[in-house]
């Protein structure tokens, strides 16, 4: 399994480097259905600006290590995601200072935090969506999706019209070794759609994996943040400020 998966991230690195197609995987409990007219969807345009109630998340936390995976080409879309205009992590303030209690605590363990996403405007759900019913994109199958075709992975919840991210308190990361200067081993890479990505899939883990998706499953827990059972990388606040907003700004902060 880790064998399978270092090559495939090897492949895709350099195969999507060069492709730009046209064309996430929603979070697993998000809801499928169509949003109703009245749901609440803040449309914030002016770029201008910068969103209230939220802040750039490295102004919390330093030393946190950035892999913004939608804005770059390597995702399972195979291009850069709708409303990712920089490679920046924004969170509300709520999330963001119980995020800082996270890393305070596991970088007296040796660890960084590394972030793969965390606020996500409406604009790249709505580009997940448009991905998803495309039948001939299938650009990154191989890498991300080998076992499913896209209608299982709309109609099983992976892809949805909403997602927690567009809330502003759900946060994507790994952890990072100070010693070995390395991405811990959890067994399996971000964005991976299948039972594999499961915190506590002990069919394919090694101990030594399982307990690195503990300690970090356990540290979110205890500074705040609810696990799903699908993804070891996916945690929400759970006394989130915005339960039933759904964000539109784009993933930019103008610098004063």
């Amino acid at each position: 399994m880790k064998k399978h998966l270092f090559t495939s991230f090897i492949m895709v690195a350099c195969l999507l480097c060069s492709c730009h197609s046209s064309s996430k995987q929603e979070d697993s409990n998000a809801d499928n259905t169509p949003a109703e007219p009245n749901d609440v969807y803040s449309a914030y345009v002016d770029s201008t600006h910068n969103p209230e109630g939220f802040v750039l998340l490295t102004d919390v936390i330093p030393d946190a290590i950035l892999e913004i995976r939608y804005y770059s080409t390597y995702n399972f879309a195979g291009t850069r995601i709708d409303g990712y205009l920089q490679p920046i992590a924004l969170l509300t303030v709520e999330a963001a200072n119980a995020l800082k209690k996270v890393s305070d605590e596991l970088k007296e363990q040796g660890y960084r935090l590394k972030i793969y996403d965390a606020y996500r405007p409406q604009q790249a759900v709505d580009h997940f969506v448009r991905w998803s019913k495309d039948p001939n994109d299938t650009l990154t199958k191989q890498y991300f999706y080998p076992m499913f075709e896209k209608p299982y992975l709309f109609d099983n919840g992976y892809i949805a019209r909403r997602s927690g991210h567009t809330r502003g308190s759900t946060v994507d990361l790994t952890l990072f070794d100070m010693r070995t200067e390395k991405e811990v081993d959890m067994g399996g890479t971000f964005d991976w759609f299948g039972v594999e990505s499961h915190p506590s899939h002990t069919a394919t883990l090694t101990r030594q994996q399982l307990a690195n998706r503990m300690l970090l499953r356990n540290t979110m827990v205890k500074h705040g943040f609810k696990p799903i059972e699908t993804e070891w990388w996916h945690f929400t606040l759970k006394n989130e400020p915005y339960p039933d907003t759904y964000f539109n700004h784009p993933v930019y902060w103008n610098v004063q």
